[in-house]
């Protein structure tokens, strides 16, 4: 009889060792999921954690030349920055006729982009870089090389979405008689200064 209660001690004693080794295990590994956690967050900039939750994008466009075009992202979708130079803005008042709605009447932006521009600032452009048609990604394309996508000899510039066929001019106004139904979209967006803005506030400075 005694020795069936040594046996029987020496194997709960045996269990009790065993769970202790598997909690202190799995306490390790928590801690070190932790410690590397608490890391990787504090690491992240408030752009990056904006941009995560799909918050407003701080972009600096210092820099930004004529005919550049920058591409940053804001809830998930392309949003373009594109400078202009005095021969583009002059270019875009040159063709009013063949534009679906040259004036932004349609009410898909913010006020400050009924403009013929459809910016704050003529010099520098923004929009969302997605198609209004069927949410392909046009691309920008410069007088005179035009030939390929069949646009015309007459073609000023612009972006052309590959997809369908529809043409914005470097306004992102769609011309008549194209799949697009209506305007590139702009964002919401403000100046914090002459080099910064974000995308995801309104507001003019």
């Amino acid at each position: 009889m005694q020795a069936v209660l040594t046996t029987t001690s020496s194997a709960t004693s045996a269990d009790t060792e065993k769970r202790n080794l598997i909690l202190a295990t799995c306490g390790l590994c928590a801690g070190g999921v932790l410690a590397t956690a608490i890391p990787l967050v504090a690491s992240m900039s408030p752009s990056e954690r904006a941009h995560a939750a799909g918050g407003p994008v701080e972009v600096d466009i210092a820099g930004l030349a004529p005919e550049e075009l920058r591409v940053v992202e804001w809830r998930g979708k392309p949003v373009w920055i594109f400078g202009r130079d005095v021969a583009t803005l002059a270019a875009l008042e040159g063709h009013r006729g063949e534009l679906a709605d040259p004036d932004s009447q349609a009410d898909q932006q913010p006020g400050y982009a009924r403009n013929a521009g459809r910016s704050i600032r003529p010099e520098v452009f923004v929009a969302v870089g997605i198609c209004t048609h069927l949410g392909c990604s046009p691309v920008k394309t410069e007088a005179g090389a035009a030939g390929s996508a069949g646009l015309g000899a007459d073609w000023k510039g612009g972006f052309f979405c590959p997809c369908h066929g529809s043409t914005f001019d470097f306004a992102g106004r769609v011309f008549k008689n194209k799949p697009a139904p209506s305007n590139l979209e702009v964002p919401p967006y403000r100046y914090l200064s002459d080099t910064r803005i974000v995308i995801g506030e309104d507001g003019v400075a």
